[in-house]
């Protein structure tokens, strides 16, 4: 059963040599299917620079009693090792991860516990020349991230998850969790089982255009070419037929 496990960071600045991780957001699928989330908060031992705070809204006074890297990177190695990690700009993210690995001690690299695909990459592939931030993604993909006013590693983990999906196989009907205003929280196992629920097997639904529709387009193709003078849809003009009665 292959695993792959959506994965974002939050952190204190963009620099991994000097800044640190302060949020690991994970979202795991097996087979295309939600089966686990997992975040971590980190105390960081410093500050946010100030740009960074206005991304993620992670104070210094929060994430005070958080436990800092080294203390749960045994979880984090345990939960990440073998899995295919889909990050958006992966080198940012593995740079900080492999930084706080390198800090707390560790010999592990995440290139030594996982294979890396970098959705960026993967949708500009796809999308040549178009913008491919996880926002621009949502709007092409039709996914509400309305509720995206602070960036968040776990947020974020869930809506590059609905992207991803799309962009892989045109599903990407997740429900994401909101978080509460005013506060965050972990969503509890049954929130968690009711959101991520998808069904691979019913049939996609087709809509077919109506009577009405096709008229309007066979009038629009004839409009355009009395218009332009070209023949082009001659072939699908000649193919077309307007419905009877």
């Amino acid at each position: 059963m292959s695993r792959q496990i959506l994965l974002d960071t939050e952190t204190t600045g963009l620099e991994a040599r000097e800044h640190r991780v302060i949020e690991i957001g994970c979202i795991e699928l097996r087979d295309r299917k939600v089966t686990a989330e997992q975040r971590w908060y980190l105390n960081p031992e410093r500050d946010s620079d100030p740009g960074a705070l206005a991304v993620h809204g992670l104070t210094t006074e929060f994430l005070a009693d958080k436990p800092r890297f080294h203390q749960i990177a045994d979880e984090v190695i345990e939960f990440l090792r073998g899995a295919e990690l889909l990050i958006h700009n992966a080198a940012f993210d593995v740079g900080f991860m492999d930084k706080e690995l390198e800090r707390a001690g560790r010999p592990e690299r995440i290139a030594s516990l996982c294979t890396v695909t970098d959705t960026v990459r993967m949708a500009k592939r796809l999308h040549p020349g178009q913008k491919a931030s996880l926002d621009a993604l949502c709007r092409r993909y039709g996914i509400d991230n309305s509720h995206r006013e602070l960036h968040g590693a776990l947020l974020d983990a869930r809506l590059l998850a609905e992207v991803y999906l799309a962009m892989t196989g045109g599903q990407a009907a997740l429900g994401l969790i909101s978080e509460p205003t005013g506060g965050r929280r972990d969503p509890t196992a049954a929130e968690t089982a009711a959101a991520f629920t998808t069904d691979l097997s019913r049939p996609l639904r087709v809509i077919r255009a109506s009577d009405e529709e096709l008229v309007a387009h066979v009038e629009r193709l004839q409009y355009i070419v009395k218009k332009s003078g070209k023949r082009l849809w001659d072939g699908e003009l000649a193919q077309a037929s307007l419905p009877s009665g």
